[in-house]
């Protein structure tokens, strides 16, 4: 067994969902991924097997992700929440174990609400590119998805989405310890999102082309993603860091998005949502106590970032792949 993923699980589930002739690759991926070096590792997993055995009698994917029993006292409770306070920083969630708030650092929560209502889940098989610790994951499997499988490579991350499985216990998610380049070609998947990955890459080209090898002919792409607001195709390349960030390689305006997307074969664009992003959104918590938004926002106008760039805007964009 690899240390991040139980192999025989994780054949049993490409098998289960039609993806038997993939196994080989995925699993030699995930064998060789970085993620099961980290230094920490041993720790985090240790935390994960030591957990309380708890009975999920209500399971909430559609509102959050909220695991019930009334059954959860007060002392297992608490020590529930001591041992998932050893997997911080949290940053995608929020979520509600057993009457334990995790208040992550993004309220991720916010952002499925803007995509959620203008998509159609129901049935699908789903890709989730950086998909963190897997929430939006979970919230797929509440709008009704098929599977979901999801890929990041942070072996944080992979452990807490560990922890929170442990409970859950489903054989329609799945994530993988590797990035979206150490992945089989496979264009099986009706949806891929790919959400606040694209400014971290490179080549923003190669990313794109990477997504839409793993969509089906009628498949979709929704991607979140950095923008700068303005009316022509410009494009903001920070000179060393964004909102202090390192590694934000470049921001295009909505309209060289859609240039990049055409360029790639995607058509069908649609802007979902433009947002800019606000310190209700992301901040720090007792879950993720270093720094958040708030430090790296220009604290005399909060519609710049402390390096004088525009603050933070995101949109959400969905297209299909070009015939």
């Amino acid at each position: 067994m690899s240390a991040l993923i139980d192999l025989d699980k994780l054949a049993f589930f490409l098998r289960k969902h039609d993806l038997s002739e993939y196994v080989n690759e995925i699993i030699n991926a995930c064998k060789a991924s970085n993620a099961n070096r980290h230094g920490g590792l041993e720790k985090w997993l240790a935390v994960v097997n030591n957990l309380p055995t708890i009975k999920a009698e209500k399971v909430n994917l559609f509102n959050g992700v909220k695991f019930h029993n009334p059954d959860c006292g007060t002392y297992q409770r608490q020590k529930l929440e001591q041992q998932l306070m050893e997997l911080a920083p949290w940053r995608k969630g929020p979520f509600e174990l057993f009457g334990v708030h995790i208040d992550t650092e993004w309220r991720s929560d916010l952002k499925w609400q803007r995509v959620s209502e203008a998509i159609d889940l129901q049935d699908k098989r789903i890709l989730d590119v950086g998909c963190g610790n897997g929430y939006y994951m979970l919230r797929m499997l509440g709008a009704g998805a098929r599977y979901v499988m999801g890929v990041d490579p942070v072996p944080l991350y992979v452990v807490q989405f560990m922890a929170v499985n442990k409970f859950l216990r489903s054989e329609q998610v799945q994530l993988l310890p590797i990035g979206l380049e150490a992945m089989p070609v496979m264009p099986v998947f009706d949806t891929v999102f790919s959400m606040g990955v694209l400014y971290h890459r490179r080549d923003p080209f190669d990313h794109l082309n990477d997504l839409k090898k793993m969509l089906t002919q009628q498949g979709e792409l929704i991607m979140e993603t950095l923008v700068i607001e303005s009316d022509d195709d410009s494009e903001l390349i920070p000179e060393d860091r964004y909102a202090g960030m390192k590694n934000v390689w470049s921001i295009p305006s909505v309209m060289k998005l859609k240039y990049w997307l055409k360029q790639s074969g995607f058509e069908n664009i649609e802007v979902l949502d433009v947002s800019q992003t606000t310190l209700q959104e992301q901040r720090q918590t007792d879950w993720m106590r270093s720094h958040s938004l708030n430090q790296f926002l220009n604290p005399n106008d909060h519609n710049l970032t402390v390096e004088g760039y525009p603050a933070p805007v995101r949109a959400m964009i969905r297209c299909s792949v070009q015939h």
